[in-house]
């Protein structure tokens, strides 16, 4: 997405308060703590990492909410990465990182992982269809044809305590809501399901577990929506949020299926079909903008655009993507 505009306000937070606030939060959230038989599987838009003006402390309480989780992917890095290096400093030695060059927006996909609980094997790679198998990508309605992905799925294969997982970390186009965008959305989806079941049966992989993951622009978890309806013809199963909270920041109210709503599931983690040797426990959104910067919250207090106001400093500092995660289970 393009930067957000960098926000106009004399504001200064305490590092150490917010990281306690954000240490609260976790525990009310249901975050599990670390054990060496689970796993915590996370995806994080970053939003524009790289390409607006973060701060030291904010990459600190970044990093802080990261380093809850084993395995994360994460999306929006962009082409100068020198906030993302420093991120990983933050995070330490234990964490190890690989990502993409630059594509569509100048962005790049990442994983993290800790390096000490979690293996890498040796398939790295990203999703690019070969050109006899685009015209494959069709959908009844959708006019335009598929010439691949704005940003290819990031694909990398790993192993937790002898168990296989291949990852895809995917950030699918979004452009804007008119029907040529979606169509395109559409498709990419479509791929990217295609994917995963054909490598999930192919007889010459040996991929029990394949989860996508990542950014799919997916408004509504509902039947009748047109990304959603693809992952669930294609057999991918995604978690159930544990909670209404949406996983992007509250925008404007939209209409849905005739109702005003403001909670939007952009952001999955779905696997195809059943796992074998992990389940899908808990899971849940990270709110970390209901509890950062209380006393900029109160500095607003009597604003008209409070929200507005608010959101445009935790976008551009923070992200405008909370965390989605997942506990796994050995079975």
């Amino acid at each position: 997405m393009a930067e957000f505009e960098k926000p106009k306000v004399d504001y200064a937070y305490d590092l150490a308060k917010e990281r306690k606030a954000l240490q609260e939060l976790k525990v009310k959230r249901g975050i599990p703590e670390k054990t060496p038989d689970t796993l915590l599987i996370a995806t994080w838009n970053l939003a524009n990492f790289g390409a607006q003006d973060r701060r030291d402390d904010d990459i600190k309480l970044m990093a802080k909410i990261l380093s809850w989780f084993d395995l994360i992917a994460v999306q929006e890095v962009r082409e100068n990465k020198a906030d993302f290096e420093k991120l990983m400093l933050e995070l330490g030695n234990n964490y190890q990182t690989h990502f993409t060059d630059v594509a569509g927006n100048e962005e790049r996909m990442a994983y993290i992982y800790d390096r000490k609980k979690i293996d890498t094997r040796s398939l790295v790679a990203e999703i690019a269809l070969p050109p006899s198998r685009l015209k494959g990508i069709n959908i009844a309605g959708v006019n335009q044809k598929f010439d691949g992905f704005d940003r290819n799925p990031f694909v990398q294969s790993f192993t937790f305590k002898g168990v296989k997982l291949l990852l895809a970390n995917v950030h699918l186009f979004f452009g804007d809501n008119t029907k040529a965008k979606i169509g395109r959305r559409q498709l990419e989806t479509l791929a990217v399901a295609k994917w995963a079941r054909d490598i999930a049966g192919s007889k010459y992989e040996n991929e029990p577990n394949v989860i996508v993951l990542g950014d799919f622009n997916l408004p509504h978890m509902k039947n009748d929506d047109p990304i959603y309806a693809i992952f669930q013809k294609y057999g991918i199963k995604t978690t159930r949020y544990a909670t209404t909270i949406g996983s992007t920041l509250p925008g404007e109210k939209k209409k849905a299926n005739g109702e005003a709503v403001n909670i939007y599931h952009y952001d999955q983690i779905g696997f195809y079909k059943a796992l074998k040797g992990l389940k899908f426990g808990e899971t849940n959104v990270f709110d970390f903008d209901s509890v950062l910067f209380g006393d900029l919250w109160n500095k607003y207090q009597g604003k008209k655009n409070r929200i507005t106001l608010f959101n445009a400093y935790i976008r551009y500092y923070i992200s405008d993507h909370r965390p989605l995660w997942v506990k796994a289970e050995l079975v």
